[in-house]
């Protein structure tokens, strides 16, 4: 063997004895934490029991606690009436009161006193519990200031009115805790902070100049746990906002005449033409989802309903990376019998739209006012009569003001608004009707004008400078329309029983369509169509 060389025996017993030893490093470390998971196991038995004990030793344990899982699967109608947090007011005072709420935010002061701010809808209450013999524990207090933030709770309390005005909370009063039970415990980290989420962005701004930082919330991921942002006082306004446009949409509308109808999503071909459309195969057949309910709403006229409406999903699969485009929206649409002229769809749109702004303004002053709280904004300007411009009219203004634009083109957004703000300067209106566009930019459905067949009875709606509604005479003669469909590239087949509708006599007739999103959205002048839009689906967002 040569002199140096290694003895393959003595090598073998170095590597085993290597081996043991990282083997029994190994047993101790795990040894270790076996014990220390021991140890906090049995603090964790202990603090229970230790927890579980002073409840059994509070005299008002029965007062507060977690209400469990057998009292909440609809165990008993009680009679029990819970009073609204925004009812809450001055005239209540001395009252005993039952509400349900999130906790909104929580302190202590000491170990006999705790603050819980509740909220409900976006609005809120001071509740404040405070140890006093027979009434409040001091259980109890530590009870309600361990309560994680969004847990909702039900306190029962008798409301009282402080000598000093109440900051950070919407209701000027407060309530005097005597019961509370958590109904449904929140994790104690939250992905989103509803504090932080109702933040303006002015507020943020004017935080930093004086070297402070208050977090926001940037929008993916608001809308990626949407149910948590939807908390936020803004957006409780929003959508209720949104609510309130459907319901006066649907009930004027009803007032006049009009009869609700709901169409198929579900069609053998495109309803407005052109290539966007999500294409799907439908038992073997190749079908599509609807642009609109424009074809079926034509044929509801054939069919002697005189004047339809609609409130339904409308999809477009455009690739607009935009404000103001999604891919799937909610249409309100309007279909409705001519007597003699297209003016009277503009008469509809006309009343229909100054008596939505109007109620809006008078019986949505909280939710505005919260709205106008994180998104600043000036109330719409609108006539009582709203401003009618042809085309060749709004093209005019456009020159005049030195921008030049294709008379028979369509307008972009950039010229939409500079004629919104040319229009709001000389009219001071911000809502106003532009019609007679040219037959080049209008669906293949669209009648066109008598005196001149390169512009057509057709007309849209403009709030703040953006386009909200479109709208038109409708082409009723099947020949005429067929030879307009072809024209447009549409595959006449596909839209056989649409043009056949119109052969066993129909009316002239009219009707728009109008994205609920954005109107609100423009009423209420914000920025982003997915802030008007529960669960928006654009582009690259087909969840939650």
């Amino acid at each position: 063997m040569a002199s140096g060389s290694e003895n393959p025996s003595e090598t073998l017993a170095s590597t085993e004895e290597d081996s043991k030893t990282l083997s029994k490093k190994a047993a101790k470390k795990e040894a270790v934490k076996a014990e220390k998971l021991r140890r906090q196991q049995e603090a964790a038995t202990a603090a229970a029991a230790a927890a579980l004990s002073a409840l059994e030793i509070d005299p008002l344990s029965e007062n507060y606690g977690e209400v469990p899982l057998n009292d909440l699967q609809s165990k008993a109608v009680t009679g029990k009436k819970w009073t609204e947090i925004r009812f809450l007011n001055e005239e209540l005072k001395g009252n005993e009161v039952l509400i349900r709420g999130r906790v909104h935010t929580s302190r202590t002061v000491g170990k006999n006193m705790a603050f819980l701010v509740l909220r409900e809808k976006g609005c809120t209450v001071q509740c404040v519990l405070t140890v006093a013999e027979d009434l409040v524990s001091r259980q109890m207090v530590k009870f309600a200031a361990g309560l994680s933030r969004e847990s909702i709770i039900d306190v029962e309390g008798k409301v009282s009115v402080p000598q000093v005005a109440i900051t950070g909370t919407s209701q000027q009063v407060e309530v005097q805790v005597r019961k509370l039970y958590c109904i449904s415990k929140a994790v104690p980290n939250l992905p989103i902070n509803i504090e932080d989420a109702a933040r303006s962005e002015k507020e943020i701004e004017e935080a930093k100049k004086d070297g402070i930082v208050l977090a926001g919330v940037n929008r993916d991921t608001r809308l990626n746990y949407r149910f948590l942002d939807t908390r936020t006082p803004a957006n409780q306004g929003i959508f209720s906002i949104q609510s309130q446009v459907g319901n006066i949409f649907r009930q004027f509308l009803l007032n006049e005449g009009f009869v609700e109808i709901h169409t198929p999503k579900l069609i053998a071909g495109a309803s407005e033409g052109g290539s966007a459309v999500f294409k799907l195969e439908y038992k073997g057949q190749p079908a599509c989802l609807a642009q609109s309910p424009q074809l079926h709403k034509q044929m509801a006229i054939c069919g002697d309903f005189v004047r339809v409406f609609e409130i339904g999903p409308v999809f477009r699969a455009e690739d607009s990376y935009t404000h103001r485009h999604l891919c799937e929206f909610t249409g309100l649409d309007v279909e409705m019998e001519i007597k003699e002229h297209y003016f009277e769809v503009l008469d509809i749109v006309d009343r229909l739209f100054v008596s939505m702004f109007e109620t809006l303004n008078e019986k949505c002053k909280m939710e505005l006012d919260a709205i106008g709280k994180q998104y600043p904004f000036k109330p719409l300007k609108f006539l009582k009569k709203t401003l009618r411009l042809t085309f060749k009219e709004g093209i005019q203004m456009l020159k005049e003001a030195g921008i030049e634009v294709d008379p028979l083109g369509d307008l972009n957004t950039e010229t939409e608004r500079k004629l919104g703000h040319l229009v709001l300067e000389k009219y001071d209106t911000e809502f106003y009707i532009l019609h007679r566009y040219p037959m080049a930019v209008r669906p293949f459905y669209t009648m066109p004008c008598y005196d001149d067949p390169a512009y057509s009875n057709s007309f849209d709606v403009f709030i703040r400078g953006e386009e909200i509604i479109s709208g038109a005479q409708r082409v009723h003669i099947p020949e005429f329309l067929t030879a307009r469909a072809e024209a447009c590239g549409i595959d006449v087949k596909t839209i056989s029983t649409y043009i056949d509708s119109f052969r066993y006599g129909a009316p002239p007739h009219g009707g728009f369509g109008v994205g609920l999103e954005r109107v609100v959205m423009l009423f209420c002048a914000l920025n982003n169509i997915r802030l008007t839009s529960l669960f928006p689906r654009d582009p690259t967002r087909l969840a939650p």
